[in-house]
Parts: C-alpha cells; structure tokens; sequence
C-alpha cells in the first residue's frame, strides 16, 4: 500500500443493514466481503486507486447525511491516481455508494488521536498504516469460505493476535 496523495482523496460511504438497530456481526463481514471488497478490487484492478481505508461510521462520527438518518455506514476513502478523472471514478462505483465526494486535504491533514508531532515521516505515513490495517482486514475475512458465516469469535481470535504484539487491549 502506497502513502495517499491527501489532494486527491475521495470519500463514498455505504448504508449498513441493521437488525432492528442493531448489527449483527456474521451480516457485516459478509457485507465486507461482498460489497466492499469487490469495489476496492476492481478499483485497483483499474489503476484507478492506489490506497484504500475503511472504517464504520454514522451521521455523528463524519456521515454526511440528515438529522434523522441513525444508521451504521462503511465510511470508505480512497486516493486516486495520478491520471484518474474523478468524475470517471465516481460512475465507477455501484449505486449503493452514496455521499461521494472529494475530501479537503485540511481535513486529513490531522487523525483524531494521532500525535503529528511525533511522526517521522509526516500524516500521509499514518494514512498508509490506516489503509494497511483495512488491507489486512479484507484478507483476512478473505481467507474464510465464501458459503460460510464467519463466527465473530473467529475475527476476535485474528485481532488478539494482532493486539498482543502491542500487549495492549483497546477499549
């Protein structure tokens, strides 16, 4: 995965189905594998992106959308190419991408929580691990057979590994 050029990074965002307001866990790592990684492959199989990341958010976390809008959405963000039309990219994506639009560099110019300060080689560094965790995260739903629910004990063993080379539990 490549640092992002934060001047074309692009965010879209897709709605999470719920079960009576709540996420059911085997749901939203299928959802993942089937509508989120199909995005991010053809992307890149396009030469279109060159770094990827996503997260789960909702209308008060970054989700741009109204007052009583209260559901779960993947907030995805991508840097696109250096010879890649934004427009083309935007009629690339399925209509269940929604909220498309470009992201100003000032507002990933900092992470909540990160310390810019105490980084080597600047925010576009931290970006790149962001995405890396995103990378590692389909590859690992991945790996799992595809007429299979995937048990979230199975995702929980994947991440205690990877918690326990900082032996610290995040909350």
């Amino acid at each position: 995965m490549q640092r992002p050029d934060l001047n074309r990074m692009r965010e879209t965002f897709i709605k999470i189905p719920t079960e009576d307001n709540r996420l059911r866990l085997s749901l939203l790592y299928n959802y993942i594998r089937s509508k989120i990684y199909p995005i991010i492959s053809c992307l890149k199989e396009y030469g279109m992106i060159n770094w990827y990341c996503f997260l789960i958010h909702d209308r008060n976390s970054g989700v741009p959308t109204s007052e009583d809008d209260n559901n779960p959405y993947f907030h995805i963000r991508f840097a696109l190419t250096k010879d890649v039309d934004p427009d083309e990219f935007r009629k690339s994506l399925p209509n269940y991408c929604v909220m498309t639009r470009k992201i100003s560099r000032e507002s990933v110019e900092s992470i909540t929580g990160i310390d810019n300060s105490i980084l080597e080689n600047g925010i576009e560094e931290a970006w790149k691990i962001i995405g890396e965790q995103s990378k590692w995260f389909l590859e690992m739903l991945n790996i799992h057979k595809e007429d299979v629910e995937i048990p979230s004990q199975q995702i929980a063993q994947f991440l205690h590994f990877y918690a326990n080379m900082s032996q610290l539990q995040v909350r």
